[in-house]
């Protein structure tokens, strides 16, 4: 059997759980990565339907990495404008990258780009990856933890000072460590699709929110494609992923109002259901969480990917900045800076999980007052340099 050894082991080989290698390995960390996909990751030369928006914090830290140089330029979907408007009531407000001194806002791109960038990336640094691997068993020790792993080939036993939950929203870390989660199912399904413009997107991000839930509208980098997430109750996201392709044409064009003219299905449609979640404990002796494995929230401003990522980069941070003797982290400094990493991030991720959730409950609301309030509050907002600027400045932070 094959022992494998390093300093930290990260299980997940998303966007977080790579980009938190890549950082600590750039400091001369010895990294193992566990991703439970039989292959490395690379670049996609098609077209994939999963997206995240990721805003100048995220970017600036993978400039810094020289991650962001490997993203091909024709995948980027750069965006310097967001349009939000209440479809029922005509509130309206137009955030410009301009208001906030910045050349763009944010930059939406597919998921698998970016995992393919930081997968090489990585590979470069000297990363360690395990694919196709199970674990079979979690062991706790003084001064390290073990992996036991099957389905590879010696089905080897890893050691490492720290392990990394990175392993998304139903993570097999946390179950196993019986960290507990508070949870809340919105009864809802997002449905994702690319479509065709028949206008020109021009860098805008364009959201409506319509009874059921909010329908996003965000720009690809090419000029007539974008990618749409559309939350609304589950039962209406089923039947919007079973109509037919000109049916659900109509369907999104009219309730766009029509903005980028007929909306022309390029790919397949997928749903998945909306629900927020927050581990009550991120670190559990040599055990911390990141990313979705701590926390996830309703996709409404986009902010999950950049939330997650953050996660990585405070982590990283703490980590990077302790000093080992021989290699080893003494284990006294490695847990306060563990836990000075999960009272930052729980935070951050608390912070976002409140503001989803008085988003959400507001745009749902339909009591007739709270509707007109709702249509008040964002034409107020819109005429009000000072507040378009706060909310810039905290969706473009980690």
């Amino acid at each position: 059997m094959a022992l494998i050894r390093a300093q930290v082991a990260i299980v997940g080989g998303g966007m977080v759980g790579l980009a938190l290698a890549c950082s600590i390995a750039q400091r001369g960390r010895s990294v193992v990565v566990i991703e439970k996909s039989p292959a490395a990751k690379q670049i996609p030369e098609a077209l994939q339907l999963r997206v995240s928006a990721l805003n100048l914090a995220v970017q600036g830290w993978l400039e810094r990495m020289n991650v962001w140089q490997r993203l091909p330029a024709e995948r980027l979907g750069t965006y310097h404008a967001m349009n939000v408007w209440d479809r029922d009531q005509g509130g309206r407000i137009y955030f410009s990258a301009a208001e906030a001194d910045q050349t763009h806002l944010g930059t939406l791109i597919e998921n698998a780009v970016v995992e393919g960038a930081l997968w090489q990336h990585a590979e470069e640094l000297g990363v360690k990856f395990i694919t196709g691997a199970e674990i079979t068993a979690v062991e706790q020790h003084e001064h390290d933890v073990e992996l036991k792993l099957a389905g590879v080939e010696g089905e080897p036993t890893v050691l490492a000072q720290l392990l990394v939950a990175a392993d998304g929203g139903r993570s097999q870390l946390r179950q196993l460590a019986a960290l507990p989660v508070s949870f809340k199912d919105y009864e809802q399904m997002g449905v994702v699709a690319t479509l065709r413009t028949e206008i020109e997107h021009q860098g805008i991000a364009r959201q409506a929110f319509l009874p059921g839930g909010p329908l996003a509208l965000l720009p690809m980098a090419d000029p007539n494609l974008i990618s749409v997430v559309w939350s609304a109750p589950s039962l209406e996201a089923n039947a919007l992923v079973a109509l037919d392709q000109v049916a659900f044409e109509q369907a999104i064009t009219a309730h766009s109002d029509s903005c980028l003219g007929y909306l022309t299905l390029v790919s397949e449609r997928q749903a998945f259901p909306l629900r927020a979640q927050y581990a009550e404990q991120w670190v559990k002796g040599r055990l911390v969480l990141v990313g979705d494995a701590a926390h996830t929230i309703h996709p409404l401003a986009g902010q999950g990917a950049n939330l997650g990522l953050g996660d990585a980069y405070v982590l990283a941070e703490h980590l990077n900045e302790l000093g080992t003797l021989q290699g080893q982290w003494d284990p006294a400094q490695l847990q306060r800076a563990l836990k000075r990493y999960e009272r930052a991030r729980k935070t951050a991720a608390l912070r976002h999980l409140a503001t989803m959730e008085g988003f959400h409950q507001l745009f749902r609301a339909q009591h007739p007052l709270l509707r007109v309030a709702r249509a008040t509050g964002l034409n107020l907002t819109n005429k009000s340099s000072a507040a378009k600027r706060f909310f810039l400045e905290q969706a473009n932070a980690f």
